[in-house]
């Protein structure tokens, strides 16, 4: 399995909003809700359209180009459930944080 990779601070990730990272040479959209972070392929489904952009409600995020819509917290798609985007794996460690592909 993929090491964790650090991609910032926590101060440098605004609760509420996305954030694109690099990791490896995969951009990942990285989701500060609350207290918890998120990560997840930056690029929806339908045109590649960066999902660290679109607006968040309620624990989705909608792609700013065409309106698909994501559960942060899984990847899944609001619209069809059997698909989604890769989620990856997130931790916090002394104020660092650092993501791991999951695939």
């Amino acid at each position: 399995m993929a090491e964790f990779v650090s991609v910032g601070r926590v101060g440098d990730f605004t609760p509420g909003a996305g954030k694109m990272v690099v990791v490896g040479s995969r951009h990942v959209a990285l989701f500060r809700l609350g207290d918890q972070f998120h990560a997840l392929d930056n690029l929806c489904l339908h045109r590649g359209g960066p999902l660290c952009e679109g607006p968040i409600e309620r624990g989705v995020v909608t792609c700013p180009w065409h309106g698909w819509s994501y559960e942060i917290a899984t990847g899944t798609m609001v619209q069809d459930p059997r698909v989604g985007v890769s989620r990856h794996d997130v931790r916090v460690q002394d104020g660092e944080i650092a993501v791991r592909l999951t695939d």
